[in-house]
Protein backbone atom coordinates (compact mmCIF):
# COMPACT_ATOMS: atom_id res chain seq x y z
CA UNK A 1 0.00 0.00 0.00
CA UNK A 2 2.92 2.17 1.00
CA UNK A 3 4.83 1.79 -2.41
CA UNK A 4 1.22 2.07 -4.47
CA UNK A 5 0.44 5.70 -2.93
CA UNK A 6 4.29 6.79 -3.51
CA UNK A 7 3.92 6.01 -7.08
CA UNK A 8 0.61 7.27 -7.42
CA UNK A 9 2.11 10.60 -6.08
CA UNK A 10 4.96 10.61 -7.90
CA UNK A 11 2.95 10.00 -11.09
CA UNK A 12 0.50 13.04 -10.48
CA UNK A 13 3.77 15.38 -9.85
CA UNK A 14 5.25 14.00 -12.68
CA UNK A 15 2.34 14.63 -14.64
CA UNK A 16 1.71 17.94 -13.42
CA UNK A 17 4.67 18.86 -13.88
CA UNK A 18 4.95 17.98 -17.69
CA UNK A 19 1.51 20.25 -18.05
CA UNK A 20 2.38 22.67 -16.56
CA UNK A 21 5.91 23.00 -17.74
CA UNK A 22 6.95 24.89 -14.13
CA UNK A 23 8.77 22.13 -12.74
CA UNK A 24 12.26 20.25 -13.77
CA UNK A 25 11.30 16.22 -13.77
CA UNK A 26 14.74 13.67 -13.84
CA UNK A 27 14.45 10.37 -15.11
CA UNK A 28 17.04 7.86 -15.93
CA UNK A 29 15.19 5.62 -18.54
CA UNK A 30 17.92 3.32 -20.11
CA UNK A 31 20.66 5.23 -18.56
CA UNK A 32 20.80 4.23 -14.73
CA UNK A 33 21.62 0.28 -14.85
CA UNK A 34 24.23 -1.00 -12.50
CA UNK A 35 27.25 -2.93 -12.69
CA UNK A 36 24.87 -6.12 -11.99
CA UNK A 37 23.11 -5.66 -14.97
CA UNK A 38 25.72 -3.88 -17.37
CA UNK A 39 28.92 -4.73 -16.62
CA UNK A 40 31.94 -1.95 -16.81
CA UNK A 41 34.05 -3.65 -19.46
CA UNK A 42 35.76 -0.52 -21.56
CA UNK A 43 39.56 0.09 -21.68
CA UNK A 44 41.82 0.66 -18.48
CA UNK A 45 42.42 4.04 -16.93
CA UNK A 46 44.44 6.16 -19.01
CA UNK A 47 45.12 9.56 -18.84
CA UNK A 48 44.03 11.75 -21.35
CA UNK A 49 47.02 13.23 -23.77
CA UNK A 50 47.49 17.12 -23.54
CA UNK A 51 47.31 16.99 -27.19
CA UNK A 52 43.57 15.79 -26.83
CA UNK A 53 42.38 18.79 -24.75
CA UNK A 54 42.52 22.25 -24.27
CA UNK A 55 45.16 22.03 -21.64
CA UNK A 56 45.73 25.59 -21.70
CA UNK A 57 42.49 27.34 -21.35
CA UNK A 58 40.14 24.52 -19.92
CA UNK A 59 40.08 22.08 -17.10
CA UNK A 60 39.99 18.12 -17.37
CA UNK A 61 37.98 16.44 -14.84
CA UNK A 62 38.13 12.37 -14.09
CA UNK A 63 35.04 10.72 -12.37
CA UNK A 64 35.95 7.68 -10.76
CA UNK A 65 34.14 4.62 -8.32
CA UNK A 66 36.45 1.93 -6.92
CA UNK A 67 35.79 -1.45 -7.36
CA UNK A 68 33.48 -2.87 -4.28
CA UNK A 69 31.46 -5.93 -3.81
CA UNK A 70 28.27 -4.04 -3.29
CA UNK A 71 28.67 -2.20 -6.04
CA UNK A 72 28.98 -4.78 -7.88
CA UNK A 73 25.70 -5.82 -7.05
CA UNK A 74 24.21 -2.97 -7.62
CA UNK A 75 20.87 -2.53 -10.06
CA UNK A 76 20.56 1.15 -10.40
CA UNK A 77 23.53 3.38 -10.28
CA UNK A 78 23.51 6.70 -9.49
CA UNK A 79 23.06 9.52 -12.05
CA UNK A 80 26.24 12.35 -12.64
CA UNK A 81 25.02 15.81 -13.12
CA UNK A 82 26.83 19.27 -14.23
CA UNK A 83 24.99 22.10 -13.91
CA UNK A 84 21.94 20.35 -13.89
CA UNK A 85 22.86 18.32 -16.97
CA UNK A 86 22.69 14.34 -16.84
CA UNK A 87 26.38 12.83 -18.11
CA UNK A 88 26.75 9.34 -17.12
CA UNK A 89 25.61 7.16 -14.23
CA UNK A 90 29.14 5.85 -12.42
CA UNK A 91 28.71 2.17 -12.23
CA UNK A 92 31.33 -0.07 -10.13
CA UNK A 93 34.86 -0.34 -11.19
CA UNK A 94 34.67 2.38 -13.89
CA UNK A 95 35.68 5.87 -14.19
CA UNK A 96 34.56 8.92 -17.34
CA UNK A 97 36.08 12.66 -17.57
CA UNK A 98 34.97 15.42 -19.10
CA UNK A 99 36.49 18.80 -20.56
CA UNK A 100 35.18 21.76 -18.98
CA UNK A 101 35.45 25.54 -19.37
CA UNK A 102 36.88 27.41 -16.18
CA UNK A 103 34.85 28.73 -13.29
CA UNK A 104 32.23 27.85 -11.09
CA UNK A 105 30.46 24.51 -12.19
CA UNK A 106 28.25 22.92 -10.34
CA UNK A 107 27.94 19.08 -9.66
CA UNK A 108 25.04 16.85 -8.67
CA UNK A 109 24.99 13.07 -7.90
CA UNK A 110 20.91 11.83 -7.42
CA UNK A 111 20.08 7.52 -7.12
CA UNK A 112 17.01 6.79 -9.03
CA UNK A 113 14.35 4.24 -7.26
CA UNK A 114 14.47 1.25 -9.72
CA UNK A 115 10.62 0.77 -8.51
CA UNK A 116 9.96 3.79 -10.40
CA UNK A 117 12.19 3.18 -13.82
CA UNK A 118 14.95 5.96 -13.13
CA UNK A 119 12.84 8.53 -11.46
CA UNK A 120 15.23 10.93 -9.65
CA UNK A 121 13.55 13.50 -8.45
CA UNK A 122 11.14 16.78 -9.10
CA UNK A 123 12.93 20.39 -9.16
CA UNK A 124 15.18 20.60 -5.52
CA UNK A 125 13.33 17.68 -4.48
CA UNK A 126 14.98 14.42 -5.01
CA UNK A 127 14.57 10.98 -2.93
CA UNK A 128 18.37 10.08 -2.77
CA UNK A 129 20.86 13.15 -3.32
CA UNK A 130 24.69 12.10 -3.13
CA UNK A 131 26.09 15.36 -3.47
CA UNK A 132 24.93 18.73 -4.49
CA UNK A 133 27.91 21.74 -4.47
CA UNK A 134 29.34 24.48 -6.60
CA UNK A 135 33.55 23.32 -7.26
CA UNK A 136 36.10 26.02 -9.04
CA UNK A 137 37.86 25.19 -11.73
CA UNK A 138 40.88 26.80 -13.26
CA UNK A 139 42.90 26.84 -16.49
CA UNK A 140 44.81 24.03 -17.03
CA UNK A 141 43.77 22.19 -14.19
CA UNK A 142 42.88 18.27 -13.45
CA UNK A 143 40.36 17.14 -10.74
CA UNK A 144 39.72 13.97 -9.82
CA UNK A 145 35.82 13.10 -8.21
CA UNK A 146 35.71 9.92 -6.34
CA UNK A 147 32.52 8.09 -5.46
CA UNK A 148 32.67 5.61 -2.76
CA UNK A 149 29.72 4.45 -0.38
CA UNK A 150 32.02 1.61 0.96
CA UNK A 151 35.04 2.79 1.93
CA UNK A 152 36.32 6.92 2.51
CA UNK A 153 39.50 8.34 0.39
CA UNK A 154 42.87 7.36 2.23
CA UNK A 155 43.40 11.04 2.62
CA UNK A 156 41.28 14.14 2.62
CA UNK A 157 41.98 16.98 0.41
CA UNK A 158 44.90 19.48 1.79
CA UNK A 159 43.35 21.68 -0.88
CA UNK A 160 40.13 21.68 0.47
CA UNK A 161 38.37 23.29 3.53
CA UNK A 162 37.14 20.43 6.38
CA UNK A 163 33.52 21.96 6.29
CA UNK A 164 33.68 22.22 2.06
CA UNK A 165 31.19 19.81 1.23
CA UNK A 166 33.14 17.99 -1.46
CA UNK A 167 35.65 17.42 1.64
CA UNK A 168 33.49 14.44 2.89
CA UNK A 169 30.40 12.24 1.75
CA UNK A 170 30.26 9.37 -0.53
CA UNK A 171 31.46 11.78 -3.73
CA UNK A 172 34.52 13.37 -2.78
CA UNK A 173 37.00 15.83 -4.50
CA UNK A 174 40.31 13.93 -4.04
CA UNK A 175 44.17 14.66 -4.46
CA UNK A 176 45.84 13.46 -7.23
CA UNK A 177 47.93 11.39 -4.79
CA UNK A 178 44.92 9.63 -3.60
CA UNK A 179 43.79 8.99 -7.09
CA UNK A 180 46.48 7.53 -8.62
CA UNK A 181 45.81 4.27 -6.33
CA UNK A 182 42.75 3.67 -7.24
CA UNK A 183 41.49 5.21 -10.58
CA UNK A 184 44.27 3.05 -12.74
CA UNK A 185 42.18 0.05 -11.86
CA UNK A 186 39.43 1.39 -12.80
CA UNK A 187 37.93 0.43 -16.56
CA UNK A 188 36.45 3.40 -19.27
CA UNK A 189 32.42 3.61 -18.76
CA UNK A 190 30.65 3.29 -22.40
CA UNK A 191 28.18 3.96 -23.64
CA UNK A 192 26.03 0.70 -23.49
CA UNK A 193 22.22 1.32 -24.87
CA UNK A 194 19.54 0.54 -23.98
CA UNK A 195 20.41 0.00 -20.35
CA UNK A 196 23.40 2.56 -19.85
CA UNK A 197 23.67 5.64 -21.97
CA UNK A 198 25.66 8.05 -21.29
CA UNK A 199 27.05 11.16 -22.97
CA UNK A 200 30.40 11.60 -20.92
CA UNK A 201 34.19 11.33 -22.54
CA UNK A 202 33.84 14.19 -24.24
CA UNK A 203 34.33 18.12 -24.03
CA UNK A 204 31.34 20.19 -22.46
CA UNK A 205 33.01 23.35 -22.92
CA UNK A 206 31.01 25.34 -24.87
CA UNK A 207 27.76 24.13 -23.15
CA UNK A 208 29.70 25.52 -20.01
CA UNK A 209 29.86 28.77 -21.01
CA UNK A 210 26.70 29.09 -22.61
CA UNK A 211 24.58 27.65 -19.45
CA UNK A 212 27.04 30.77 -17.85
CA UNK A 213 25.78 33.33 -19.84
CA UNK A 214 22.29 31.86 -19.22
CA UNK A 215 22.92 31.85 -15.48
CA UNK A 216 24.53 35.55 -15.69
CA UNK A 217 21.44 36.63 -17.70
CA UNK A 218 19.08 34.81 -15.02
CA UNK A 219 20.83 36.63 -12.41
CA UNK A 220 20.88 39.95 -13.94
CA UNK A 221 17.18 39.74 -15.05
CA UNK A 222 16.48 39.43 -11.05
CA UNK A 223 18.64 42.42 -10.00
CA UNK A 224 16.63 44.48 -12.81
CA UNK A 225 12.95 43.44 -11.12
CA UNK A 226 15.04 44.82 -7.76
CA UNK A 227 15.91 48.12 -9.58
CA UNK A 228 12.61 48.87 -11.34
CA UNK A 229 10.59 47.95 -8.20
CA UNK A 230 13.43 50.22 -5.93
CA UNK A 231 12.37 53.10 -8.91
CA UNK A 232 9.08 52.49 -8.50
CA UNK A 233 9.24 53.34 -4.95
CA UNK A 234 11.61 56.01 -4.85
CA UNK A 235 9.61 58.32 -7.46
CA UNK A 236 11.45 57.89 -10.69
CA UNK A 237 8.71 56.14 -12.86
CA UNK A 238 6.74 57.67 -15.13
CA UNK A 239 3.34 56.44 -15.35
CA UNK A 240 1.71 55.23 -18.85
CA UNK A 241 -1.01 57.12 -20.95
CA UNK A 242 -4.57 55.98 -20.33
CA UNK A 243 -5.19 55.92 -24.18
CA UNK A 244 -1.66 54.03 -24.71
CA UNK A 245 -0.80 50.93 -21.73
CA UNK A 246 2.60 49.93 -23.14
CA UNK A 247 4.19 53.16 -22.36
CA UNK A 248 5.50 54.23 -19.24
CA UNK A 249 9.05 53.24 -17.00
CA UNK A 250 11.59 54.53 -15.18
CA UNK A 251 13.10 57.85 -15.09
CA UNK A 252 16.25 56.78 -14.42
CA UNK A 253 19.16 54.57 -16.13
CA UNK A 254 18.86 50.72 -15.14
CA UNK A 255 22.40 49.71 -14.36
CA UNK A 256 21.36 46.05 -14.98
CA UNK A 257 20.05 46.86 -18.51
CA UNK A 258 23.88 47.99 -19.39
CA UNK A 259 25.08 45.00 -17.96
CA UNK A 260 22.55 43.10 -19.89
CA UNK A 261 23.39 44.64 -23.34
CA UNK A 262 27.27 44.08 -22.59
CA UNK A 263 26.14 40.39 -22.08
CA UNK A 264 24.50 40.38 -25.14
CA UNK A 265 27.48 41.31 -27.12
CA UNK A 266 29.63 39.23 -25.27
CA UNK A 267 27.48 35.92 -26.49
CA UNK A 268 27.47 37.34 -29.99
CA UNK A 269 30.86 37.18 -29.93
CA UNK A 270 30.97 34.21 -28.53
CA UNK A 271 28.73 32.85 -30.94
CA UNK A 272 30.05 34.39 -34.10
CA UNK A 273 33.90 32.59 -32.91
CA UNK A 274 32.11 29.42 -32.78
CA UNK A 275 30.27 30.14 -36.52
CA UNK A 276 33.92 31.02 -37.77
CA UNK A 277 35.65 28.27 -36.22
CA UNK A 278 33.05 25.60 -37.92
CA UNK A 279 33.54 27.14 -41.19
CA UNK A 280 37.25 26.76 -41.06
CA UNK A 281 37.01 23.52 -40.01
CA UNK A 282 34.48 22.92 -43.15
CA UNK A 283 37.17 23.88 -45.42
CA UNK A 284 40.11 21.28 -44.49
CA UNK A 285 39.15 20.22 -47.95
CA UNK A 286 39.61 23.08 -49.85
CA UNK A 287 42.79 25.20 -48.95
CA UNK A 288 42.15 27.72 -51.45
Amino acid sequence: MVITRFLQISLLLLSTGLMSGCLTVYLAFEKHAGAFLVEVTGPKFIHIPDRQWDSKNNALVYFYRPYSDWAAEEIDAPSLFIDDRRYVSLRGNGYSWLEMAPGTRRITMRRPIGLLLGFEGIDEYSLSIIVDADFELEPGGIYYFRYSEVEPPAKPNPALDPDHPLASGDMQLVSAEVAFDEIVHTRFIEDEPPLAKNSAGTSIVETNIMDSFAKEREELEEQRDVELAELKDQGHWRSAKWYWPFGGGPTKRVKADRALRKLDKREQAYLATLASEEKEDSKWWWPF
